[in-house]
């Protein structure tokens, strides 16, 4: 157990003696009243002589009471010496009128949304694969590879820069390159407007790199013939099958 230091126990005791010594004098001794005298005539002349007699030795009395033992002098119940000052309404310091915002929850407002959209399109796809047969050829047979044999139209864009570029030109930088410039595009493009008129550097860019990769599409799927060879579809035919 810490021992309590000599000085503070000093003090202890010099304060339990001062507060039995004030205990032990009468309340009424003349010099010991702690309201000032000023104050008391200030009442006798606010509330007349009968009533300035019962305030002070009311007052007396509550100043002079008996402390207990290690409380300050005029202390309240319990010891506490903090006062109330005032109690404020909570509605008074709150906002009660909403400011308008242009943000929305994402539940329910875009999901609700998200998830009625894609029963939109599971209903439209089980429709279409029921009056449409997918276009299914034989059996795959490596003695006979078709001719032109060409990727799914969704490749047809790397296919077609295969013939026009090394291999590690085509299938390795300019796919690398565009992915990078689409991920700094959000680092570069930094306006929160979601009008097209105040995106012209994002529409521009996107527009680009669309129209780019839909001529390379449209030129593997209707202007290549048996080879791979450049030909022309109003003349050749088109060799593409969906």
């Amino acid at each position: 157990m810490t021992e309590i230091p000599e000085h503070l126990l000093k003090r202890a005791q010099a304060a339990r003696d001062k507060a039995a010594d004030d205990a032990a004098t009468p309340a009424a001794a003349a010099g010991d009243s702690r309201i000032p005298d000023h104050l008391l005539e200030r009442s006798k002349a606010a509330r007349g002589e009968g009533g300035a007699v019962a305030v002070a030795e009311k007052a007396s009395a509550v100043v002079t009471s008996v402390p207990s033992a290690g409380l300050p002098v005029g202390a309240g119940p319990g010891g506490h010496t903090q006062r109330l000052l005032t109690v404020v309404k909570s509605g008074s310091i709150q906002e009660t009128k909403a400011a308008p915002v242009d943000k929305v929850h994402t539940w329910p407002h875009l999901l609700a949304v998200e998830f009625v959209a894609s029963l939109a399109c599971t209903a439209f796809l089980l429709l279409f694969s029921w009056f449409v047969n997918a276009p299914l050829m034989h059996a795959a047979d490596f003695n006979k590879t078709p001719n032109p044999s060409k990727a799914p139209w969704y490749f047809l864009g790397l296919q077609e820069l295969l013939t026009m570029f090394h291999p590690l030109v085509a299938g390795v930088t300019l796919p690398g390159m565009g992915l990078i410039v689409l991920i700094l595009a959000p680092f570069v493009d930094r306006n929160a407007s979601n009008k097209p008129e105040d995106r012209k550097w994002m529409t521009s860019m996107f527009t680009l790199f669309l129209m780019f990769w839909a001529v390379l599409v449209i030129i593997g799927s209707f202007f290549r013939g048996p080879g791979f060879n450049f030909t022309f579809p109003w003349r050749d035919g088109i060799f593409f099958e969906l």
